[in-house]
């Protein structure tokens, strides 16, 4: 049997090789365009994604967006300066007139106080001696004591009366998810606000995400940051609490980012308790390969708000500049935020031909053995 020669295999690698690096669809791993400016980005990734350069004016405005102050339901009645505890059934009161031990309950050396007191019964009602039923639910301890002091005056000359609430029983908030000791916690005669009441259920755990704390009240929730209260002092963030809140603190399994494409270790990166910059989960992922990535082409991909009619922000960074490492140290990124490090053109180049070269050894190899069946023949 003959073999034809081999002449035309140099055409075929030559064709092969226009076919490879004709397209980038074609070559091995993904890619995203990586020139600087929008009209260098495809019709549909233009049309499912706003693309922003990263600059000095961009980082102040996302720094402002995510520092709104969130809307809160806030009445005059429930301000830190305005609080009055109102007491419901389930309370119980201590009730004194001064000079008629008779109409006093001592507490002795065996009952406490609470179990000493008048409780506030179902139907929002106590009994007093003289007086008889009086219904006390929703007041506060002065209303209490001026119908007290009025109904006493046509058995008692002057009464004077003294009225506090011996045990808060009737109110609660509710802490659940990553605290120390979540349950339940009584609301009292002094204001209990979102920190105070994360405090008393012994802080956060270590898998708590800080940025997500959510207040659900009357069916509507809000999310609140510890983060912003304890590093910004953002007061705002210090709501005060009402009977019946639930307050949830979050796991932060959500809480990451995920640095892909031409970088030393592609991972995900746990948020943890700070914030977290694009400089920072750069160098933490042995920062971008000098010889494969395209410094002009460091993006950050974020989910775009709801509502919106597009899929995704694309945030690119222009690294060629060394200042915009400086950028790159001041750019906050978020949780779930995608930083993909592209890579440069030669480093593709180069792709394809390490892919080509086992073709073309083949191709090599067939040809060399149907040179020497010739010559055998």
């Amino acid at each position: 049997m003959k073999f034809s020669q081999p002449r035309h295999w140099g055409a075929v690698i030559a064709v092969l090789l226009l076919s490879f690096t004709a397209g980038c669809s074609l070559v091995p791993g993904s890619h995203i365009s990586s020139p600087v400016g929008a009209q260098n980005f495809s019709a549909e990734l233009k049309q499912n994604a706003a693309i922003y350069p990263i600059t000095p004016s961009l980082i102040g405005q996302l720094k402002h967006a995510s520092r709104q102050e969130p809307v809160v339901d806030r009445k005059p009645a429930f301000g830190a300066s305005a609080y009055d505890y109102r007491v419901q059934p389930g309370d119980v009161l201590n009730i004194t007139v001064w000079d008629h031990p008779e109409l006093t309950i001592p507490a002795g050396g065996e009952r406490s106080a609470q179990e000493a007191g008048n409780w506030i019964h179902a139907d929002g009602t106590i009994f007093y001696p003289y007086v008889g039923e009086v219904c006390v639910a929703g007041m506060n301890v002065s209303e209490i004591r001026s119908i007290l002091k009025e109904r006493l005056a046509d058995y008692i000359q002057s009464p004077q009366v003294d009225v506090t609430v011996a045990a808060f029983r009737s109110q609660s908030v509710y802490i659940t998810g990553e605290v120390e000791q979540p349950g339940m916690q009584p609301v009292t005669n002094v204001p209990l606000t979102l920190l105070e009441a994360i405090t008393r259920a012994g802080g956060v755990t270590n898998g708590a995400d800080w940025t997500n704390v959510t207040l659900t009240r009357n069916g509507k929730a809000i999310r609140f940051s510890l983060r912003d209260l304890y590093q910004h002092g953002k007061i705002s963030q210090n709501v005060q609490l009402r009977p019946n809140d639930i307050v949830h603190v979050a796991h932060n399994q959500d809480a990451k980012v995920f640095v892909l494409g031409e970088v030393g270790d592609p991972k995900s990166i746990p948020m943890g308790r700070s914030t977290l910059t694009l400089a920072e989960v750069l160098a933490e992922t042995g920062g971008f390969n000098q010889t494969t990535a395209d410094a002009s082409g460091i993006f950050v991909l974020r989910k775009a708000p709801e509502g919106s009619d597009r899929v995704a922000d694309v945030y690119q960074l222009n690294a060629r500049n060394a200042m915009a490492l400086v950028l790159a140290d001041q750019f906050e990124l978020q949780k779930r935020d995608i930083v993909y490090v592209t890579a440069a053109p030669v480093a593709r180049w180069n792709r394809v031909i390490a892919q080509l070269l086992p073709t073309a050894q083949a191709f090599y190899l067939f040809g060399q053995a149907e040179n020497e069946l010739t010559d055998t023949n």
